[in-house]
């Protein structure tokens, strides 16, 4: 479900699928102009492999499924291969093909009502309690002969169970001052296609007969387009031989359908009504075995169009052979009335020639929507609103430690393609809210011999 994909992106806990560089060899292609011989590197001399193994899970308090209360449990298992391949000496034809499975308390009470007990604080065992994602993206790139201007182009295509998003981009770089300044421009489409699914109640229009008095605010959606556009332009600079610095800034503008389907609302002004046991249970939000659960007044509505503004910045320092220290830095704010900021850093240590141990620490805070409110206090006649607690106010504290093996000379082999590294980082991730979550992952590159 798309749900579960925005929370993790938006809690930035899963680890980009093993990204890849486009490296400098050192093999030598002559090339004659004007009868004058000169030499160039290749982009990439060989094809490089990456493969990587992801396993995440978190649990919280406040699924949105149910209306800001009940499990946000989840777990998901990710695998993705990314291959470069040079298609001469200036161009690298990139492939990046994913999937990524999932099991969720949370998305399986979409339709909680094929259990005989149903509580937003358990799973049913509806068919929404399980999806797949799969990706694909395909990126061409060219440098110049000099190897100071770079563009590229992109694709891509992802699907899964209610939601298909179709890509493409490209974008340019420019090096000057002997490769020690960069400025580059990149550009995002991104015309996405919901197949809404509602919660179970409104989907199935027959809880009316089960209490006539029930009348929630629902109508089907009339569109189910979202799209994203992107504009991001960034630069760099080598200040020192120790020091590195970046800046970039970003331009969103999304519009459509920004809400989700499912993530039911309940109004303070409308009456209770439950499935299951009838009797009334003031304290319903504090019980998790109340063998009820309550109908939706309405599905999450949010306005049709957001603009989102990221500004970041990156500073690198080499302390010496052993230690170097990468900070981060990136403000956010949108119409949407929320402010955030990041702060990180991380701190690779060099033990040998091989190996490198990275410990890293990422703090965030943000404010809260004004579209969002907690379960129960929307009003019906508020024009939007969401108990989405990812629009809500919090902080949030991630701490992570990564393990680099490398091998230059790629002396273990399997068949034709040498090792060249292996990644694995572990990240812990704790939120005020009450979601705390775990990522583990395994990468490895191989380079063709």
């Amino acid at each position: 479900m798309q749900l579960i994909f925005n929370k993790i992106m938006q809690n930035k806990l899963v680890i980009v699928f093993f990204l890849f560089s486009a490296l400098v060899f050192s093999q030598e292609t002559e090339v004659v102009k004007d009868s004058t011989v000169t030499f160039k590197k290749r982009v990439l001399e060989s094809t490089e492999v990456d493969f990587m193994l992801s396993y995440y899970n978190q649990d919280g308090l406040h699924s949105s499924v149910s209306g800001g209360i009940g499990s946000e449990k989840l777990t998901d298992i990710a695998s993705n291969i990314v291959v470069a391949i040079p298609m001469n000496d200036d161009d690298v034809l990139t492939i990046d093909a994913g999937i990524s499975a999932y099991t969720s308390a949370s998305s399986s009470n979409i339709n909680p009502y094929d259990s005989k007990n149903p509580t937003p604080w358990q799973s049913s065992s509806g068919a929404s309690e399980q999806d797949a994602l799969v990706s694909l993206v395909a990126n061409y790139s060219h440098s110049s002969n000099d190897r100071n201007f770079i563009w590229n182009a992109d694709v891509s295509f992802s699907n899964e169970y209610d939601y298909t998003s179709i890509g493409f981009g490209g974008g340019v770089s420019k090096l000057f001052n002997d490769k020690n300044s960069e400025v580059s421009v990149k550009v995002n489409a991104y015309l996405d296609q919901w197949r809404p699914i509602y919660p179970g109640e409104l989907r199935n229009g027959n809880f009316s007969s089960y209490n006539p008095l029930f009348s929630p605010n629902f109508v089907a959606w009339d569109s189910t387009a979202r799209n994203s556009y992107s504009a991001s332009i960034s630069f760099s600079q080598v200040l020192t031989k120790k020091t590195q610095f970046s800046i970039f800034f970003d331009l969103v503008q999304q519009e459509g359908k920004l809400s989700s389907p499912y993530h039911r609302i309940y109004f303070a002004d409308k009456p209770n009504y439950y499935f299951g046991n009838p009797s009334f249970i003031p304290n319903y939000e504090n019980t998790s075995n109340a063998g009820v659960y309550r109908l939706a007044d309405a599905i999450e509505k949010l306005p049709s169009s957001r603009f989102k503004l990221p500004i970041g910045l990156r500073w690198n320092y080499y302390i010496n052979e052993t230690f170097v220290v990468r900070t981060y830095y990136r403000y956010y704010t949108d119409n949407w009335d929320i402010t955030a900021h990041t702060a990180s850093i991380e701190v690779p240590i060099k033990l040998t020639d091989k190996f490198t141990v990275s410990p890293m620490y990422r703090y965030y805070t943000q404010t809260q929507s004004k579209y969002f409110a907690p379960f129960e206090k929307h009003l019906s006649t508020e024009e939007f609103y969401t108990s989405d607690y990812d629009l809500s106010s919090f902080n949030a504290n991630q701490y992570g430690l990564g393990v680099s093996y490398t091998d230059i000379f790629t002396s273990s082999k399997i068949w034709k393609f040498g090792l060249k590294n292996i990644d694995f980082r572990f990240n812990h991730y704790n939120r005020s809210d009450g979601l705390s979550s775990n990522i583990g992952s395994l990468g490895f590159k191989f380079v063709m011999q």
